[in-house]
């Protein structure tokens, strides 16, 4: 490293520590939390992905409502994220609250249907057409569900993704391009998968790359987002959409996964035979 290099190292170091201390000093219950987290949670948190604040730990929330959330330090910021989209309809609605209480005072984890399963099952195919359904506990659940329908129907093995991209706990998913190989990414523990023999990772926005690592023929889907996010936002260069269109006369394009943790509800799994536009 040059010393000029070193310098600005070191004067973004400073500014760094600078504004963490802030941030202790305007959050001082949420530090407090943070601390007496790490007695009970590995890394401090409920979830690992918590360590990750910029301000080196995060805030506790108090409550939410509509599009804010209050902190236990008293401060309230606007929710742009809401949940993860989990909460698009605002947090804490009413008519949801009510009725998710009056569940919760007959039984919640019965492990049986109810008859408002029907009317949920009926309104799903009002609303979006795909005449059958299934539920997951989670976005990694259903992005695990669609790739094992997608090699059962296919008979491919291989999952093509995106480097960097997030789709949950999906081990295919957890690599990146690091060299012009294949490579985990956040120094992900491989886990004893064989990335090579299950994933296939392109960037995002190259065409050339998506037709050629499709060509293969061995790609039983793609998981996606309409845009990458773990990176900011990153949208879609004009060309690009229409790779997330499969095409019936073109027999090497696999089933396509739109993630469902970025897309609320727009999630289809696609088959050649009857594509959809």
């Amino acid at each position: 490293m040059t010393s000029l290099a070193a310098e600005r190292a070191g004067v973004l170091n400073r500014l760094l520590d600078a504004e963490q201390e802030r941030f202790r000093t305007l959050h001082p219950r949420s530090a407090a939390a943070w601390q007496e987290g790490r007695q009970h949670y590995l890394y401090g948190g409920p979830s690992h992905w918590m360590r990750r604040w910029a301000g080196g730990f995060p805030v506790y929330a108090e409550e939410a409502q509509g599009a804010h959330i209050r902190d236990i330090d008293g401060r309230d910021y606007i929710d742009f994220c809401l949940g993860d989209t989990g909460g698009m309809c605002g947090h804490a609605p009413e008519a949801v609250t009510e009725a998710a209480l009056a569940q919760l005072k007959r039984g919640a984890t019965m492990m049986l249907p109810t008859e408002d399963s029907l009317w949920v099952g009926a309104e799903l195919s009002r609303r979006f057409g795909p005449k059958y359904w299934t539920l997951t506990t989670s976005a990694t659940d259903a992005n695990r569900a669609a790739i094992r329908i997608s090699r059962m129907i296919t008979g491919r093995r291989k999952v093509l993704v995106f480097s960097g991209c997030y789709h949950g706990g999906v081990e295919e998913a957890h690599v990146e391009i690091r060299d012009g190989r294949v490579g985990l990414r956040n120094m992900i523990h491989p886990n004893g998968i064989d990335h090579d023999a299950v994933s296939r990772v392109v960037e995002f926005n190259d065409v050339a790359a998506v037709e050629a690592a499709l060509a293969q023929g061995d790609v039983a889907c793609v998981l996606t987002e309409p845009l990458m996010t773990n990176f900011g936002m990153i949208p879609v260069d004009p060309g690009f959409t229409s790779l997330a269109r499969p095409d019936p006369a073109r027999r090497h394009r696999p089933y396509h996964r739109r993630d469902p943790h970025t897309v609320l509800r727009t999630g289809r799994l696609h088959s050649e035979p009857r594509a959809r536009a």
